[in-house]
């Protein structure tokens, strides 16, 4: 079965709180999605404003393989002709093949958003759609508020529909605009329509009950052949149905077509890639393309997958272009620790290794640290079991001091002493504050002696407090993210000391860095 894949991010997408696209971000977007191999591409609203009208004006000149780039707008006004109409007219001037044409279902929006009467209703959906198709255009009808407008009034409904088929429309697009209806109720009207009417239908739904996704696919179960819906699920309040999902779902669960070209592999990119130009961070815990779709952590979870990742898993990661990744915590088995092992090359065939290690991450988490997101930390422990590993550096002493002088202000002093081989180097730098000092201060130290540090940057560096009830006195996690140019990194540092923590965490990122990431790539 052949799903077209219709997506309104450019349009419905950016109606969510917080996201503003550019022409050019839009152009971008566009493009991205034609190379997934998206059947349908909706630019916006030409007749609302410039930003719109400037879109389709350079989508005439840019060449898609696969997308067709519609456009969007409503029905001619109450009491006036198609043909006079400045929406309609803003349509036509797009340029673009299809147009997708919004009407009303709803008697409650005829009579009280309208204010006028199901018979002029009916006129101007008709009247509409014919104009547009006389024009050389093809029309899709988008009947919004359909779902409620259909358990209020199911004649009506289903009347407002035969007027788009009446106009020819080449498809009807049932909304479930306010997002609140079941999937077995989506099923049931789908149903209906199917066997009461003989013109094609598509779904469009929204998230405001947490069903978009489910009641897309319940349509396309019951014979809808086109899936309206946003990358990531973006859109207005709880926003549209999510085409990532859906996507997938399609694909591999229900074995529909849905793409021009084979890019299934490339589906986590598009969702990053548009997430990136909105401006907002990848939901980590998405369904098949969130970083965490297929982490594991618990112990006999990962004992499972070491044997067969089925065990865990309900599709290949790969498949959409992820990766299945153990993350290591008090929670851990030793399964989690020789898949990581396997990751960062370290043979830990010695039993006793493994609990060790296990032993330690247990005893560090139960005074703050979280390893989950600290990779680099995780590898130092396990290299530090094995007998020919030696570390770059050792700390004899360090001191930090926090002055306040006259004239000066407050300022940031930090000395270290390290152990390198057999040289002990004493060091003193000044920092904007108690860890840039120390920071500093440490590769002033070793940089001369091992110059690669002077491509380490700090990539990031949050600190979360543990234990609020403390107060000044509460546990602090650092957790440090560094990086090389090519690669980068985490560690891990907590203790009620912020400095401390921060020393932890800032020694493991240059011993990482030093010592590992070349040899891990």
């Amino acid at each position: 079965m052949k799903i077209e894949i219709y997506d309104t991010t450019l349009r419905d997408g950016t109606q969510r709180e917080g996201i503003s696209l550019s022409c050019e971000d839009k152009v971008k977007i566009a493009r991205k999605l034609d190379g997934l191999g998206i059947a349908y591409v909706e630019g916006g609203w030409p007749g609302s404003n410039p930003k719109d009208a400037e879109f389709f004006e350079r989508m005439k000149s840019t060449r898609l393989a696969n997308a067709v780039v519609t456009s969007f707008g409503s029905t001619c006004r109450i009491g006036g002709a198609p043909e006079h109409d400045a929406n309609i007219s803003a349509l036509l001037d797009s340029g673009t093949a299809v147009c997708t044409l919004v009407g009303k279902t709803s008697m409650f929006h005829v009579r009280e958003v309208l204010r006028t009467t199901a018979e002029e209703n009916l006129r101007i959906i008709k009247e509409s759609t014919a104009f547009l198709v006389e024009q050389g255009r093809r029309v899709f009808y988008d009947a919004e508020h359909f779902f409620d407008g259909y358990k209020a009034d199911p004649e009506y409904a289903r009347a407002t529909l035969a007027a788009a088929g009446q106009g020819r429309a080449e498809i009807v697009v049932l909304c479930d605009t306010n997002g609140g209806t079941m999937p077995w109720e989506v099923a049931e009207i789908v149903r209906d329509i199917r066997e009461k009417m003989d013109i094609p239908l598509g779904i469009h739904t929204h998230n405001d009950a947490e069903c978009a996704v489910a009641n897309s696919l319940a349509a396309v179960r019951e014979g809808c052949t086109q899936v309206q819906g946003t990358i990531n699920g973006y859109g207005e309040r709880c926003g549209n149905a999510n085409l990532v999902a859906i996507i997938a779902d399609l694909a591999l669960k229900m074995n529909c077509g849905c793409l021009a070209v084979p890019a299934l592999p490339s589906l986590m990119e598009v969702s990053h890639y548009v997430a990136e130009i909105a401006n907002l961070s990848p939901d980590n815990h998405a369904a098949y393309v969130g970083r965490s779709a297929f982490a594991h952590k618990g112990g006999i979870h990962v004992a499972a997958i070491r044997r067969n990742p089925a065990s865990y898993q309900h599709v290949d990661p790969a498949a959409v272009g992820n990766g299945m990744r153990v993350v290591v915590s008090e929670l851990s088995g030793r399964g989690n620790l020789l898949s990581k092992s396997e990751e960062f090359g370290v043979s830990l065939s010695d039993t006793k290794h493994v609990e060790h290690v296990l032993d330690e991450i247990k005893v560090l988490e139960a005074k703050g640290f979280s390893f989950e997101a600290a990779d680099a930390s995780v590898a130092l422990m396990m290299h530090r079991r094995q007998a020919e590993y030696a570390s770059p550096f050792a700390l004899i002493d360090l001191t930090v001091n926090v002055e306040h002088r006259t004239g000066r202000g407050i300022f940031a002093e930090a000395t270290v002493k390290l152990q390198v081989g057999d040289e002990v180097i004493h060091t003193v730098a000044e920092g904007i504050g108690p860890v840039n000092a120390l920071d500093t201060a440490i590769r002033k130290a070793l940089t001369p002696v091992y110059p690669a540090l002077a491509s380490f940057h700090l990539a990031d560096y949050k600190v979360r407090i543990l234990d609020g009830d403390k107060g000044t006195a509460a546990t602090t996690r650092v957790l440090i993210e560094t990086r090389n140019g090519t690669s980068s990194w985490s560690t891990v540092g907590a203790s009620p000391n912020i400095i401390e923590a921060s020393w932890r965490a800032l020694a493991d990122s240059i011993e990482y860095g030093l010592t590992l990431r070349n040899r891990e790539g």
